[in-house]
């Protein structure tokens, strides 16, 4: 999701998109040690949407 969409979400959407990213990214962590994740891309793709998701939320915090 890049930022554009981001900014047009609510902060309780936001919000509520970083916890599920976060669940994500533990599930992907966790594959990750089993040796179960075949796309190891997923993890980076995970952890920048949760960054992105973040920014965009300070951004509204100081606005």
């Amino acid at each position: 999701m890049n930022a554009r969409e981001l900014r047009e979400l609510s902060p309780d959407e936001l919000q509520a998109r970083v916890r599920e990213w976060k669940k994500k990214l533990f599930t992907l962590r966790f594959q990750l040690a089993s040796g179960r994740l075949t796309n190891t891309a997923e993890l980076e793709k995970t952890k920048r949407d949760i960054a992105r998701a973040l920014t965009v939320l300070k951004e509204k915090d100081h606005a």
